[in-house]
């Protein structure tokens, strides 16, 4: 009977902490629609990999790859593996990905990850578009306050413990080092997190959401 326990507590435990599957598009306009399973260990490893970032800025940094490689996971499964970047280089290819594919399905990866606690630095938006006629959408980010950190005791200097005992000299506590403040972040900023700019696998593009509306990015087409 304990062994039965334990088995279905494990089995519990593997099904509470399994990776549910994300929903990707491609061929354009999301013409196509696939679900995209990725493993636990490979999530974990992500995972990991943003939890080494230590503000905003590195956060951004990091996530760039990790989308990256959540698309290279991908293009394991389906056909996206022939995205090429932007919307030439990959014309007629079954696979091949649009802006539109892209801010959906980079969407859809963001909120996996954010689902999971691994953003500690920013919240995922909806995607935003830029131009009239020639329109083009992106994923987006925003950075939020940082997360409560508990820093580090002081260390008290011998003497200050013994000038408290032997005399009221309450201006001694002002011998104890206190820690740095953490530099001020941004919250509120947003970014673009775009996966068009790219071949598949490859790093996304992450840059202000100011910047790419006014049309910085790589010169792609």
């Amino acid at each position: 009977m304990r062994f039965f326990c334990l088995l279905v507590l494990a089995a519990a435990a593997g099904f509470a902490h399994a990776v549910p599957p994300v929903a990707l598009c491609y061929n354009y306009g999301c013409a196509s629609r696939v679900e995209v399973r990725f493993a636990d260990k490979e999530i974990d490893a992500l995972d990991a990999r943003l939890r080494t970032a230590g503000s905003a800025a590195e956060e951004r940094e990091v996530l760039a790859g990790v989308v990256g490689r959540l698309y290279r996971l991908a293009g394991k499964q389906t056909p996206v593996a022939a995205d090429r970047a932007g919307n030439l280089l990959d014309a007629g290819a079954n696979g091949r990905m649009d802006c539109i594919d892209h801010s959906t399905s980079t969407t859809a990866l963001l909120e996996l990850l954010a689902a999971r606690g691994s953003l500690r630095f920013h919240r995922v938006l909806a995607p935003s578009r830029r131009g009239v006629i020639f329109q083009h959408f992106s994923a987006v980010i925003e950075e939020i306050a940082p997360p409560a950190v508990l820093a580090a005791p002081a260390e008290v200097p011998d003497h200050v413990g013994l000038l408290l005992a032997l005399c009221d000299c309450p201006d001694v506590v002002e011998d104890i080092p206190r820690p740095p403040a953490p530099p001020p972040g941004e919250p509120g900023a947003r970014y673009v997190v775009d996966s068009w700019f790219v071949d598949n696998g490859e790093a996304a593009v992450v840059l202000p959401l100011a910047d790419w509306l006014n049309g910085d990015g790589p010169n792609v087409q």
